[in-house]
């Protein structure tokens, strides 16, 4: 195992070295101009920048020469500094990146977090009752509502549910995470926090079950219909103890594969969820980066989810021998 575990973390360290070289010569080759940007706003506002000036504004960014050899040059210092765990210094926000990371990430992750655990305890049960009940009334009923929490994009269903829960009954909050004149007590901005969360974690479960309930319905008939499950069944054992024992075990290790991508995923943030309730999170702030250019941002923060991809599959690699005992890792 810990042999199996060291070889794994040397690939990985390959995998990363070669995330890094695409995302620094994608990101350094983007259209959106960060120092562009910020002239075009001085000259709105009346001020002439001079060349001199320009120039020194490119330089002070590390924008300045856009040669091959600069840019190469540029990857080294950046690949030098992430060495050190120095993610760079945002140009939006003019702190280190690793900061704007920590500050903005706890919303995204608990409300990801709070929909993950729910989207398993729907999902699955859904799935194994579908399969159980395959082409009678409860299967039809559960894949029709799935597919169509599928077939609905996230800015429209989410927009639906404010429109309903928050303008029509006023049963929510619409936006933001806390109100202006909330009470700030503890019990009183956790109050806030879970009235102004639920609708965007209720947008990400109806729309992310889906495709979990149509996994575990896949493998679950897939499972039935194997010999073992037969000869429990003809050695008489009960229906629930063949289905949540025998079958079930066995449609865990699909399951497990999916997980590979869970712990990304719980720190990357619902971009078009949070932009639509306007929240504080993690991925509202990387959307913005992207449209203003703040390329030490949208680099560190795209290596932060590579090494969380790169850990999210190594978890599940060892997971499989946890729900599959035949499985040996060398």
């Amino acid at each position: 195992m810990l042999k199996y575990i060291l070889k794994r973390l040397g690939l990985a360290l390959l995998i990363l070295l070669g995330v890094s070289m695409i995302i620094y010569f994608l990101i350094r080759l983007m259209p959106v101009d960060f120092v562009q940007d910020k002239i075009n706003a001085i000259n709105q506002g009346g001020a002439t920048v001079s060349e001199e000036t320009v120039n020194a504004l490119y330089e002070t960014y590390g924008l300045g020469d856009n040669s091959f050899k600069g840019i190469l040059s540029g990857y080294v210092n950046w690949l030098g500094a992430l060495a050190r765990f120095d993610l760079g210094t945002s140009f939006v926000h003019a702190v280190p990146v690793a900061d704007v990371i920590v500050e903005h990430m706890g919303v995204s992750f608990l409300i990801a977090l709070v929909a993950t655990i729910f989207e398993f305890m729907i999902a699955i049960p859904l799935g194994i009752t579908a399969a159980t009940h395959q082409y009678k009334l409860r299967d039809y009923v559960v894949t029709v509502l799935v597919m169509i929490g599928i077939s609905l994009p996230s800015f429209f269903f989410g927009q639906i549910l404010k429109e309903f829960f928050a303008l029509r009954l006023g049963w929510f909050p619409a936006s933001g995470l806390v109100d202006a004149t909330s009470d700030y007590s503890a019990l009183g901005m956790w109050g806030q926090y879970i009235s102004h969360a639920f609708i965007p974690i209720l947008t990400i479960v109806i729309l992310s079950i889906g495709a979990r309930m149509r996994m575990t319905r896949t493998t679950m008939l897939e499972v039935m219909n194997s010999d073992y499950i037969r000869t429990a069944r003809a050695k008489g054992l009960k229906e629930s103890k063949v289905i949540n024992k025998h079958a079930f075990r066995n449609t865990l290790i699909p399951l497990v594969t999916s997980l590979a991508g869970l712990l990304p995923s719980l720190f990357s943030g619902a971009i078009i969820t949070e932009q639509v309730f306007d929240l504080p999170g993690i991925g509202k702030v990387a959307l913005d980066a992207m449209n203003r250019g703040d390329i030490p941002f949208i680099m560190g923060y795209n290596m932060f989810l590579a090494l969380l991809s790169v850990i999210g599959v190594l978890l599940a690699d060892l997971m499989y021998a946890i729900v599959d005992p035949r499985v040996k890792l060398e």
